[in-house]
């Protein structure tokens, strides 16, 4: 576990990955990263010849299937993405369920972006397995979905899919540039191509030529897919209890975060975007499971937090729903609910949707 301010020196991993940080033992350091990278390379390009020569085969489970992935390791923002798109489907009647692998899952066999999903979407049934076609029939035969939709599934190939959707984050569109562990790739730029709408998230956080930038470099690698941008859109607060308040009109303007996400610094970012003030900081590693101690020692930073003029502690859903606390010493905890709206070429998703409700089959 880390804490610190928000002001708090950059991590020594990004430090490691970010070229622009020079020095003789950052370049030694990242050569060794590139070497180690190789074999992780290797046996990614074999993997997708297999599939993509057909030695492979990809399974056809029987009903429309969307996959929404990313090609980078670490937060994109794809919970928001998923529960957006299960709604539309949803209110197109089309009876939809979650396939997902599970990472990090808990004694229950649930991990943080179930429970998540749990509760925002009560009628979605969603299912965790490592072996993915099992749980997609299970959703299918016993839970009667008409459309599968495939959580983190760009690089699980075994299941084809109708739509494949990449999520790249803005913050951080390219991993560093280079495959696991030399940056954040998990596989190259070019297996865009098999991608058919590319969604740029957190879009807000930079400007339009850097979009464009993005854009144009994505273009490289898959000209024909659709290229849509979207922002995560704060729509409220929400705490353990179910009480809510307003962006607008919340009672506390001074805050500390704690957080086990991918990509703590956007979030960050989208807090200060509200106006709040960031005071301190506890960052966990993306899933982390809170344990009795944590709690504990939580509880205590928040007993020292209100001698300091701060008015809650806030979190994001997949953080409250491990904590399902209402308050952190005698401060209240808060979870910012993030929803996900587009912001350029949503009609390329729209008619998409349109397309995978056209293919479920009426019901007598």
């Amino acid at each position: 576990m880390a804490d610190g301010r928000a002001d708090e020196p950059v991590p020594f991993w990004k430090k490691a990955l970010d070229r622009r940080v020079t020095g003789p033992g950052w370049f030694a350091l990242r050569s060794g990263l590139r070497a180690a990278s190789l074999p992780y390379a290797a046996a990614m390009r074999a993997r997708n010849a297999a599939f993509d020569s057909g030695w492979k085969e990809s399974i056809d489970v029987g009903v429309p299937v969307i996959s929404v992935g990313n090609l980078t390791a670490g937060g994109t923002g794809k919970t928001p993405a998923v529960c957006r798109l299960a709604r539309e489907l949803r209110n197109r009647n089309v009876r939809v369920g979650l396939v997902s692998r599970g990472y990090k899952a808990g004694e229950q066999g649930t991990n943080d972006e179930a429970l998540e999903l749990e509760e925002r979407l009560p009628d979605v049934p969603h299912v965790q397995d490592p072996d993915r076609v099992a749980a997609a029939r299970i959703a299918i035969d016993e839970l009667a979905s008409q459309v599968i939709l495939l959580d983190d599934a760009f690089q699980h190939r075994r299941i084809r899919r109708d739509w494949d959707i990449v999520l790249i984050d803005a913050t951080n569109p390219f991993g560093y540039g280079a495959l696991l562990p030399a940056g954040l790739l998990r596989e190259p730029l070019s297996s865009l191509a098999r991608a058919q709408t590319i969604v740029l998230s957190r879009a807000n956080m930079i400007d339009e030529e850097a979009r464009e930038a993005i854009r144009k470099q994505v273009e490289r690698y898959a000209p024909a897919a659709d290229w849509v941008e979207a922002v995560h859109q704060p729509s409220g607060w929400r705490n353990a209890e179910g009480l809510t308040e307003s962006t607008e009109i919340a009672s506390f303007r001074r805050v500390a975060v704690v957080s086990a996400i991918g990509n703590p610094d956007a979030f960050r970012r989208t807090l200060t975007g509200l106006g709040l003030e960031v005071a301190e900081e506890r960052i966990f590693p993306d899933h982390h499971r809170f344990t009795r101690e944590d709690v504990a020692s939580l509880q205590a930073w928040g007993k020292q937090l209100a001698t300091e003029r701060i008015g809650a502690i806030v979190c994001t859903g997949k953080d409250l729903v491990k904590l399902s606390l209402p308050a952190l010493g005698p401060l209240p905890l808060w979870s910012l609910v993030i929803d996900f709206s587009f912001t350029r070429n949503e009609t390329a998703i729209q008619r998409r949707l349109d397309d995978i409700a056209a293919k479920v089959p009426a019901e007598d």
